[in-house]
């Protein structure tokens, strides 16, 4: 029964007591090692049960499942055309495809593992538009530089800056509304103030899909800004890109198409598993090569008996680079763009649905109203209900969501997150991306949260 619920929890020293993880000098049965994969499977999160929206991920599509297994029989790195000739043209038609949708007909782009390493990718190519001595001459040759970005971007972007060694003290964190969006007046102020001080800006990245709230940013109106200062233009979508398919929820990301370079996590809302992270770029000059290439000699030979420009890998900042494109691709197949559009539209629709039911439900509270599919409310408890001006009201609401959280693990019926947010005692957020998720799952979830609360 087991694999029936999200999770069959246990706590650390339990689980280690019931796994058998010790490594042995003699190899062991057939038996034994199924018997291994079964307590695997038993005692693991499934993150494809419709109930699983702990992360920014939920859901399992089969066609991606056959091109994930196809891609680890096959083993082999995207390094070289040479290694990799069938995936290193369909990467490129993957490619071109989400360029397509941003609305860029020309530019270049990679698989990378994962938004962080497209962010730092971004963060890189910035800084060597400007200064391209520092690839060989290093931070000496670089003034104080400035990046900003808005108080409710990814941590990847601080990341970045320390990987780069940027420092994060030099990344800007710009205001943001309360629906966490980037407010665009004081960007310009924030840029201005740091040419005041000497330093140098080179850098915004603006935010689709916000972690907590979904939040979109107002790309045409910081693209403006950009343009004004000279800076380049990086869209985080890794979150929010897949909107891009929906005419009805595209209007979203308008001015996307002004930015320089957009990250795009295909596993997140389109469910191929993970990972599947495009760097996108407008750029046709060649500088995501030039920014990463190390032009290994034994590996990327100029004497090649076929054209080299297919061996991509001197544009990654890895040598060994997982296939990454086979599983949206076979996806895709299957779906169709229409289909995947629906998919996305499915997601919006359920989020409604979602949205008004928490409406009707004495105890539950909105924190903001959604335009994505993060759903962040709060529930108020019995107790609690009509004792909103009492002094100890908040901090008692600070410790619900993270109690029901709890029961909900150790019961195995749900898995969903819970956050504070700057003065906002902690709440829950419901993600609403699973494919197979149905109206049936939204009701369960708001009554298990009635059920497991209802004493508090």
């Amino acid at each position: 029964m087991s694999y029936f619920f999200v999770c069959n929890w246990k706590n650390p020293e339990e689980l280690q007591s019931l796994l058998d993880l010790e490594l042995r000098t003699s190899g062991e049965s057939s038996d034994k090692l199924l018997e291994y994969c079964h307590d695997v499977i038993k005692y693991s999160v499934k993150t494809g049960h419709p109930r699983f929206s702990n992360q920014l991920f939920s859901g399992l599509d089969v066609h991606a499942l056959a091109g994930r297994m196809i891609t680890e029989a096959l083993n082999t790195s995207m390094a070289t055309y040479e290694i990799a000739p069938v995936f290193v043209l369909m990467e490129e038609v993957l490619l071109k495809k989400l360029r397509e949708l941003i609305g860029w007909q020309t530019g270049d782009g990679i698989f990378c593992p994962g938004g962080s390493i497209s962010n730092i990718c971004a963060m890189n190519l910035a800084r060597y538009r400007l200064y391209p001595d520092c690839k060989q001459k290093g931070l000496w040759t670089l003034p104080k530089l400035a990046a900003f970005t808005s108080l409710e971007c990814h941590y990847s972007i601080q990341k970045a800056a320390a990987f780069l060694g940027i420092g994060t003290d030099n990344v800007v964190l710009v205001q943001a509304d309360d629906g966490g969006k980037m407010i665009p007046e004081e960007l310009e102020r924030k840029i201005c103030e740091a040419k005041s001080q000497g330093r140098a800006p080179f850098l915004v990245s603006a935010t689709s899909g916000t972690t907590v709230f979904g939040a979109f940013d107002p790309l045409d109106e910081i693209a403006s800004i950009c343009k004004k200062h000279g800076l380049w233009l990086h869209v985080d979508a890794t979150w929010g890109g897949s909107a891009l398919l929906s005419r009805q929820h595209r209007s979203l990301l308008n001015g996307i198409e002004r930015a320089d370079s957009v990250s795009w996590n295909a596993h997140k809302m389109l469910a191929t598993g993970l990972q599947c992270s495009a760097f996108l770029l407008k750029d046709k000059s060649d500088l995501l090569k030039q920014c990463h290439c190390a032009k290994a000699s034994y590996l990327f030979q100029i004497d090649k008996f076929y054209d080299i420009s297919y061996d991509t890998g001197d544009k990654s900042i890895q040598c060994g680079r997982k296939v990454d494109c086979l599983k949206l691709w076979l996806m895709w197949k299957a779906n169709g763009t229409e289909g995947l559009e629906k998919r996305v539209d499915r997601a919006f629709s359920l989020t409604k649905y979602l949205v008004e039911n928490i409406k009707k439900r004495k105890g539950f509270q909105l924190v903001l109203e959604p335009e994505f599919v993060n759903v962040c409310f709060w529930f108020i408890p019995p107790s609690l209900r009509g004792k909103e001006k009492c002094d100890s009201y908040w901090e008692e609401l600070r410790k619900v969501a993270p109690i029901i959280k709890e029961r909900m693990v150790k019961k195995g019926s749900v898995m969903v997150g819970y956050q504070p947010h700057g003065k906002k005692v902690n709440f829950f957020r419901q993600i609403v991306v699973n494919p197979s998720g149905t109206e049936d799952d939204m009701n369960f979830f708001l009554d298990e949260i009635e059920r497991l609360g209802c004493d508090l």
